[in-house]
């Protein structure tokens, strides 16, 4: 079962950038990539607790501000050998809010 947490407006997040959001004690990093699309992550690199959502981000993937650990933005799969992330769907409702959904 899939819980739907709203997290904010999606104004919140300027195109280019991430913002982490706690949702029922986990940390979520939400990317709007320069397309528009929104992808969203853990917000924690699994190497060493890195800003997950301060790293930079291509349409594909994010690399970790830390120690430069590359992940793919779509499957949460490390390029560089590390733990993936765990991946959340995420979309935006009629009023411009931010949905995340988590496992429950």
């Amino acid at each position: 079962m899939i819980v739907q947490t709203r997290l904010g407006p999606l104004s919140e997040i300027p195109v280019g950038e991430a913002r982490a959001y706690a949702v029922d004690g986990d940390m979520i990093a939400v990317f709007r990539l320069r397309d528009g699309s929104l992808r969203a992550v853990s917000a924690l690199c699994p190497h060493a607790g890195g800003p997950i959502a301060d790293g930079l981000a291509d349409l594909r993937q994010v690399v970790c501000p830390l120690h430069q650990h590359a992940f793919d933005l779509a499957t949460g799969r490390s390029t560089t050998g590390q733990p993936s992330l765990t991946v959340y769907p995420v979309t935006v409702d009629d009023n411009g809010q931010v949905i995340v959904g988590t496992p429950v």
